[in-house]
């Protein structure tokens, strides 16, 4: 790699044929901008990526450095969230553009690149956002950290779970339901609000609880105090699958106990100038609506 180039990551999602203009054009900006693109095996398997004698694409990244200066993201909300776990706690912003179906955490949209472009993140010409993250530690003693959210669910075809959730050692609610979520502000117009949980605005300190499906007609969902430790119980007979952000991680067998906790300013996200939580909220959810 040419060493005068500045690196800079790249993830995409799954769907080729539909991000390679943008690919494309990515490259090329980076090409007259002295910059360097890596793409790990996955990624330049994706898209038949070779690498070129100025340096300017990087094939077989892996695995993906901290040491870059930003990570480009083109693809739907399950990808920036890999991009934002990725770079969690290394202050490496993650600029997306949106290719998924709501692209909540997306920095703009595929239209808006023609008035923004690559050029300018690549000058760093954005708002930097710093968003929390829960952070659990599984009984294998792996560190888990969601950017979005956790979630609980009963096995499938498996009884109803019992689950339970305290705070600071004081349980307070035990119910029969499919499951639970525990989410971040930025996670909480996801499943949290599909379960009727509370919206957090970006910025609110503290994290989301709400139950899946209670079968209870006094289960209320709770926001918990950004210092608090947040403690989910397995009151039932069988284990019940354990997801971040989405993706299996782990199980909590029967009498078992997870605990998390609110981490602040964990990942970095770029955002267009004067860019506001509340007009992305009308803009996305508004759309979806009509």
């Amino acid at each position: 790699m040419n060493a005068a180039r500045r690196p800079v990551t790249v993830l995409t999602h799954q769907r080729v044929a539909e991000v390679a203009p943008t690919l494309q054009r990515l490259i090329e900006a980076a090409r007259s901008d002295a910059i360097a693109l890596r793409f790990d095996r996955a990624e330049t398997k994706k898209h038949g990526l070779e690498a070129d004698a100025e340096g300017v694409v990087v094939v077989d990244a892996e695995p993906l450095l901290h040491d870059v200066e930003l990570c480009v993201v083109l693809g739907g909300d399950g990808t920036i969230l890999k991009g934002l776990r990725c770079y969690a706690g290394t202050g490496v912003p993650i600029f997306a553009v949106n290719f998924g179906e709501v692209g909540f955490l997306a920095t703009l949209e595929p239209e808006e690149l023609g008035e923004f472009g690559f050029e300018r993140a690549f000058r760093a010409d954005f708002e930097v956002l710093l968003l929390p993250a829960i952070v659990f530690e599984s009984g294998a003693g792996r560190v888990h950290k969601a950017i979005n959210d956790i979630s609980f669910h009963r096995k499938v075809g498996g009884r109803v779970a019992q689950l339970a959730y305290g705070v600071q050692g004081e349980e307070v609610g035990s119910v029969r339901c499919d499951g639970l979520v525990v989410c971040t502000p930025a996670g909480s117009t996801g499943y949290n609000l599909a379960n009727g949980g509370p919206v957090l605005a970006w910025g609110v300190e503290g994290f989301g609880v709400s139950f899946i499906s209670p079968h209870s007609l006094t289960a209320r969902a709770l926001v918990v105090a950004p210092g608090d430790t947040l403690t989910v119980s397995n009151h039932g007979r069988e284990a019940v699958d354990v997801n971040l952000d989405g993706r299996p991680v782990c199980e909590i067998a029967p009498g078992e106990d997870i605990h998390a906790r609110f981490q602040p300013q964990a990942a970095s996200l770029a955002q267009l100038p004067a860019s506001s939580f509340y007009k992305r909220l009308r803009a996305k959810f508004g759309r979806l609506s009509s």
